[in-house]
């Protein structure tokens, strides 16, 4: 089972990087879309720094979603972002041979103040991996206002997608 989860987490998180090799600093960095005015590197730092608190927890088995890196360089730099991503993925990797059914305390703020839930390691990563999907879904849209094509014609959609609603929103 690790293989398949380790698969798939590489192949959403590798999108990334392949989108990076095609943008400049520019519409990486660029906080002109509404409503929210975020860019590009933002939310790729976003979900990166979603792994990097697994994995800074990882041996403690308590991680903390609230305790982010927020590196600016990562944010602002599409090479340094791509050293990231090599990072993370070594790291995922690494885990071919941990217990996904590994119980983890997860820090999180739901909205109301921090909050302490039990987790599987293969849960946690499964949340990692749709969250990185929410956000790419996210950059698709700013790329799309900033005019910059995306090669990969299923980035930002969520592999249970339903391929006649891809084919029908690429056809509109």
């Amino acid at each position: 089972m690790n293989t398949v989860v380790i698969n798939s987490l590489l192949i959403t998180l590798y999108k990334s990087k392949k989108l990076l090799n095609d943008l400049n600093d520019n519409s990486y960095c660029c906080k002109e879309v509404g409503p929210y005015y975020s860019s590009v590197g933002s939310h790729i730092r976003h979900a990166l720094d979603f792994y990097k608190c697994i994995f800074k927890g990882l041996e403690s088995k308590h991680v903390n979603l609230t305790s982010r890196d927020r590196d600016k360089r990562v944010e602002n730099d599409c090479n340094c972002a791509i050293s990231e991503i090599e990072f993370i993925a070594d790291k995922i990797k690494g885990l071919h041979s941990v217990d996904l059914n590994l119980v983890l305390d997860v820090e999180d703020n739901l909205g109301d103040g921090n909050i302490t839930l039990q987790y599987t390691l293969g849960a946690l990563l499964a949340q990692a991996n749709s969250h990185t999907i929410h956000h790419y879904a996210i950059i698709a849209y700013v790329l799309d206002r900033l005019d910059v094509e995306i090669k990969d014609e299923n980035f930002g959609y969520n592999p249970t997608t339903p391929m006649h609603v891809l084919k029908h929103t690429k056809a509109s």
